[in-house]
């Protein structure tokens, strides 16, 4: 007897079918990617920006999102009356939100360096705070940070985020288990926040990239939302940081 063998693309179900996935910071960029990336995965989105934009809007029509909302995630009050108008439960939060902060230490006012932390370490807390009764057993907060690099220049608050972040991140998924928390630490990607960063230098970025990076690519927004979506459906992922820089760190003098 012969034996037939079928051959054929294999179908899989999607990895967060009913799930819902809240973006803070949803609207462009690093938020908006991974928001697209869940949605091909099934799951519910909420967006959320910082102005009451088109941009907003476009992305909530675009992905068929359950809502959005426009607020300064930076603002407790502000945060703390988003999460209690989420509804219960929620699978998943990502952070986007707050953007790097440079400029040499001693010259930085007191509410400014306050400032550049905060936009981080205390969104972190504050978010975890607010999601504790939200977020269902084996959901995720995911946050975003700088990637720890070599001191330079203004460059201090930012590298103080870095170093800092990881042990925020392990602490806070010790208090909120079996909610899991992670972080991921990006070095160059290429979003219109860089652009706008950048300016004219933003293509001499790019080819020093293109030449040095093992990749030999620049690290792209999708690249990062391929690593948080993964991290949303691997529940063995907790209290951990996630570097993705395109190997820039091996290479870096």
């Amino acid at each position: 007897m012969t034996a037939t063998i079928t051959t054929g693309a294999t179908q899989r179900e999607p990895e967060l079918l009913g799930q819902t996935v809240v973006v803070i910071g949803g609207s462009s960029g690093i938020g908006l990617e991974t928001a697209r990336r869940a949605r091909v995965e099934g799951a519910n989105l909420i967006l959320t920006g910082l102005h009451p934009n088109d941009a907003v809007q476009r992305a909530a029509l675009e992905l068929d999102a359950l809502s959005t909302a426009a607020f300064d995630a930076n603002d407790p009050a502000a945060l703390e009356r988003f999460f209690a108008g989420l509804p219960k439960p929620i699978d998943h939060v990502m952070v986007t939100a707050g953007g790097p902060h440079y400029g040499r230490l001693l010259e930085m006012k007191s509410n400014e360096l306050g400032r550049a932390l905060s936009e981080h370490l205390v969104l972190a807390v504050e978010t975890a705070r607010n999601a504790a009764d939200r977020v269902r057993p084996g959901g995720t907060l995911l946050f975003m940070s700088p990637e720890a690099g070599r001191a330079t220049l203004g460059s201090g608050s930012e590298l103080t985020v870095a170093a800092a972040f990881p042990s925020l991140v392990a602490n806070l998924a010790l208090e909120l288990a079996p909610v899991r928390v992670n972080l991921i630490a990006a070095g160059f990607i290429d979003t219109p926040l860089s652009a706008s960063l950048l300016g004219s230098d933003l293509e001499n970025r790019r080819e020093q990239l293109h030449a040095t990076l093992p990749i030999g690519r620049v690290v792209e927004p999708e690249d990062v939302a391929a690593l948080a979506v993964h991290i949303m459906i691997n529940t063995a992922l907790t209290g951990a940081t996630y570097n993705i820089d395109g190997g820039e760190q091996l290479v870096s003098a």
